[in-house]
This record gives C-alpha cells, sequence and structure tokens, in this order.
C-alpha cells in the first residue's frame, strides 16, 4: 500500500518559519512536491524537487521556501520562511511515478 503522510503544520505568526514534511511508503517517486489550496482558490504548485535535487519553485514562494529531499528516508521537506497571511492554506504533498499519490494534507496558518 502506498502512502504520504504529512506532518508540520499549524499556526505561525507573519513574518514565522514552518517546516513540513512528507514521508512515502510503499513506492519511490522520480518527482516530490508540495501543492497547497487555500479557500476558495484552486490548488497550486508550491514547489518540487527530484531525486537528484533539482528543485522547481512557484513564483510566490521563491526566496522563502526551500524543498529537500533525503532519499534514505524517502521524504520530503518543505522549509517556509518569512511567511505570509496569503500563505494560509492546506499543503499537500505529491509523489510522481508510474502511478501519482498524494497525501491527505496538512493546514497551515499564518496569522497577521
Amino acid at each position: 500500500q502506498v502512502q504520504l503522510v504529512e506532518s508540520g503544520g499549524g499556526l505561525v505568526q507573519a513574518g514565522g518559519s514552518l517546516t513540513l514534511s512528507c514521508t512515502a511508503s510503499g513506492s519511490i517517486f522520480s518527482i516530490m512536491g508540495w501543492y497547497r489550496q487555500a479557500p476558495g482558490k484552486q490548488r497550486e504548485l508550491v514547489a518540487t524537487t527530484t531525486g537528484r535535487g533539482s528543485t522547481n519553485y512557484a513564483d510566490s514562494t521563491k526566496g522563502r521556501f526551500t524543498i529537500s529531499r533525503d532519499n534514505a528516508k524517502n521524504t520530503v521537506y518543505l522549509q517556509m520562511n518569512s511567511l505570509k497571511p496569503e500563505d494560509t492554506a492546506v499543503y499537500y504533498c505529491k509523489g510522481w511515478g508510474v502511478v501519482d499519490y498524494w497525501g491527505q494534507g496538512t493546514q497551515v496558518t499564518v496569522s497577521s
């Protein structure tokens, strides 16, 4: 059974930091990444990373968020700094492979 389990969400004040983690089991994904969905908005890509460490970021998160990956632990991280109220959303982990899988989501709330 393939699972992606996220952790690390929570409530933080604007300007603060949070680190999200997503651990995959049952499969190894060529690409792992994060999406987010704010209330009333479409799910949007936040960042992705390949097994070799190549990364890609949404313009809205460049310079503030850092995605990293520990292949030995099959885990991807999202370090979020200088958080803004507009970063408030449910953050979802995604693994791209023969079949794509999603995590259950973790809430990030940034208060002003």
